[in-house]
């Protein structure tokens, strides 16, 4: 990471390797692309004509892990198509890696410490298991769920805050003893009753309208993977007569609502599922239940097929079939042979969830690099790298207060004392998708109006950019950062013990030589007290503008 100096404060970009060279483009710092020519100079002999296959250092170079089934599967393909897969990410973009996508959270420095100095073999697939265990796990993955299935107060959704409260509650639940992923979702699809006692019924609730076709197109995007905008008119009038028999109560309790079988069906009730397999459904029974005992079997493809590859697109950036929630025929399946080796594995073993995520994060294929050494622009499609991905909103929120000891302000639409949120309440615990604040809608958090991945926003905007570099809450965050604080009084002015402090509590490993010693002539331009306190509060605004820090890499 090269410290470029630009008036009292410090730019960071790393020219000497693709990763931050990215970094550098995204903030368009003409100085940084001087400073960058000079240390590819420094850095690169022009006689050794290797010099770019050589180790991205500390992006590149850990230790491979034995290759599972999925990345036999995935290198026959690269093989088949002349693209070569990417090296092994090192153990210090492993470890940040693997916290951020299994928990939503930055690891420690201590844990970081840990690890790198950690020769046990098995460290990595320790370090899954740990995780997967942790809280953390499930507040992340509940808001992950909690994106999908809706869940929000106020319009268009309208579940109203009982009813979030409810909802969210047995979500986390779910997550957090692993219940089958099978059970979970025939639990939502054939619930009935109160959406105040019964939570799961707020499925139901969760859509943007009443009529079976809303109801359908909600039921096959979530646990199908399908927008049925895409079928013919005939598949989708008969995908919503599977809930033509859905029915809606009010009660005297305020925003309290009954969802139940209709109780006028007083006929059979012919229905086509989706495959066009026809069936009677008799008098008294639901249509719900008959659609979830086709759709949850272990030779029905659609139901395994479309939470594998959203499992998929959720730790590795894309799909199999990508977008992960628009499968037809004509979106095929980058790698057919994989997709089906997850669903095979997945139905096997119990609709275990945990296992899902297990299997792919202890694959080669997961801990590659994010830095390509294919020219192929399938090389991403086919997964010969890891895919580079801005932090979530709540994530980097929860990220920048944890470092600064700020708290986020957040407000809502609705005046009830439900939205109460206290200042110290992490984001990624949020239950309702209606309370939100000035960062999370600036940094592309999900309305949940319709359920889609494509509600999430990754993409940089210039309004991002510049809160990260001048807005008042940056500056109060380093300024008063309670870390920096103890950091300085602990050091006893030892410049290098602070700088590597710095990096790792930011960018989740040690700084390399050349960082260092960037670092220190900036602090040599500082002599005093105050300018050590200076240098480091530049060093970490600089580090937490990088696109190490705002990316998954």
């Amino acid at each position: 990471m090269l410290l470029v100096l630009s008036g009292n404060s410090l730019a960071a970009a790393d020219q000497a390797n693709p990763l931050a060279r990215k970094a550098a483009s995204d903030t368009g710092s003409t100085q940084a692309s001087r400073t960058s020519s000079a240390a590819r100079k420094a850095e690169v002999s022009k006689s050794d004509h290797r010099v770019a296959d050589r180790l991205v250092r500390p992006y590149e170079g850990g230790r491979e892990v034995r290759p599972t089934p999925i990345d036999l599967i995935v290198r026959k393909q690269l093989k088949q198509k002349g693209i070569e897969p990417a090296r092994p990410c090192s153990d210090e973009v492993f470890i940040r890696r693997v916290y951020l996508d299994v928990t939503g959270t930055l690891p420690p420095s201590k844990d970081v410490l840990y690890f790198l100095n950690s020769s046990d073999e098995q460290k990595r697939a320790k370090l899954i298991d740990a995780l997967l265990e942790k809280d953390e796990f499930t507040d992340y993955w509940t808001l992950k769920w909690c994106d999908l299935l809706r869940v929000k107060s106020e319009f268009p959704v309208n579940l109203w805050p009982n009813g979030v409260q409810s909802y969210h509650r047995w979500i986390r639940d779910a997550i957090k003893e692993n219940r089958p992923y099978d059970q979970f979702a025939r639990e939502l699809l054939t619930a009935s009753g109160s959406n105040f006692r019964v939570p799961a019924v707020n499925f139901y609730r969760a859509v943007q309208g009443t009529e079976p076709e809303a109801i359908a197109e909600m039921v096959a995007l979530t646990f199908m993977g399908v927008r049925i905008e895409h079928w013919s008119d005939a598949d989708r009038k008969a995908m919503a007569n599977l809930f033509t028999r859905v029915a809606y109560k009010k009660t005297v309790e305020w925003k309290e609502e009954i969802v139940h079988l209709d109780p006028a069906s007083n006929t059979p009730l012919a229905v086509m599922f989706p495959d066009r397999k026809k069936a009677i459904v008799a008098v008294g029974d639901d249509p719900r239940v008959a659609f979830a005992d086709w759709l949850i079997t272990e030779k029905n493809p659609w139901f395994s097929r479309a939470i594998c590859n959203r499992v998929w697109y959720w730790l590795l950036g894309r799909g199999i079939i990508h977008e992960p929630d628009d499968i037809r025929p004509n979106n095929p399946a980058a790698n057919p042979e994989l997709l089906r080796y997850l669903q095979t594995e997945f139905v096997g073993g119990g609709y275990d969830l945990k296992s899902l995520f297990r299997m792919i994060l202890n694959s080669q294929t997961y801990q590659q690099s994010c830095i390509p050494r294919s020219k192929s622009p399938y090389a991403g499609a086919y997964f010969a790298h890891y895919t580079m991905r801005r932090l979530d909103a709540e994530v980097l929120i929860d990220a920048l207060n944890g470092f600064g000891g700020t708290h986020e302000k957040y407000w809502s639409p609705i005046p009830e004392p439900f939205t109460f949120i206290p200042e110290d309440y992490r984001t990624i615990t949020l239950a309702d998708g209606s309370i939100t604040s000035q960062f999370l809608d600036m940094f592309g958090r999900p309305s949940r109006d319709k359920g889609y991945e494509s509600e999430r926003e990754h993409n940089p905007t210039d309004f991002q950019r510049m809160y990260m570099l001048n807005s008042a809450e940056m500056h109060q965050r380093v300024s008063n950062s309670p870390y920096l604080k103890r950091v300085l009084r602990e050091g006893g002015g030892d410049r290098k013990g602070i700088v590597r402090k710095v990096y790792l509590r930011v960018l989740s490993r040690r700084p390399t030589d050349q960082e260092m010693k960037i670092a220190l002539g900036y602090f040599d331009q500082k002599s005093n007290k105050s300018g050590l306190w200076s240098g480091t509060h530049d060093l970490a605004w600089a580090l937490l503008n990088t696109k190490e820090f705002l990316y998954k890499h």
